[in-house]
């Protein structure tokens, strides 16, 4: 009811809610999640459907779009060791995702930066996970560049896990500085 001066973002005991609206639960930083990965199998299908291995595409200056099928971690790290990573990388991803997913619920309603900052991450390592079940390799094509250099090529995924990664760091930084 509006104006009853009731919290109206509370559910009333006995009215059944869904998951996401409930304050404070993690129940939106899931859907975020679900969001990245979504977002993530859409650019990542459009790129291998559109773009061809190894072939830049000019976007923008300093932004190519190039498909690239990366078997090793972040950088290529490991791309070249045989196979045995792709396994190695499965169990690491999906370790840390059920971690993730175990400190997302119990992360304080107070606590929504690092709540989001945990779902971005979360939705990143899933999407990347899929790839590497699915395909053995994650599909990148984001190729930002500058004159000769090129930064490693990336995908929604990986900036979910940067963007995710710089505000746990933030946060931290600024804990640490205001204790």
């Amino acid at each position: 009811m509006m104006g009853s001066g009731k919290n109206r973002d509370c559910a009333e005991p006995g009215v059944k809610t869904n998951l996401a609206s409930v304050p404070g639960s993690a129940g939106r930083w899931l859907l975020l999640a679900t969001g990245i990965i979504i977002l993530d199998r859409l650019t990542k299908v459009l790129a291998s459907q559109y773009l061809t291995l190894h072939e830049p595409q000019a976007l923008f200056p300093s932004l190519n779009l190039t498909l690239v099928h990366n078997t090793g971690a972040a950088f290529s790290i490991l791309g070249q060791a045989g196979g045995w990573q792709r396994w190695l990388f499965i169990f690491l991803a999906t370790a840390v995702s059920l971690g993730i997913v175990v400190w997302l619920l119990k992360t304080p309603a107070e606590r929504p930066w690092i709540a989001c900052a945990l779902a971005l991450i979360l939705g990143g390592a899933v999407g990347n996970l899929w790839d590497r079940v699915v395909s053995g390799y994650v599909v990148d094509f984001i190729d930002v560049f500058y004159g000769a250099w090129h930064w490693p090529a990336f995908n929604i995924a990986d900036a979910a896990i940067t963007v995710g990664a710089v505000m746990i760091l933030y946060d931290s930084l600024k804990r640490d500085v205001s204790t």
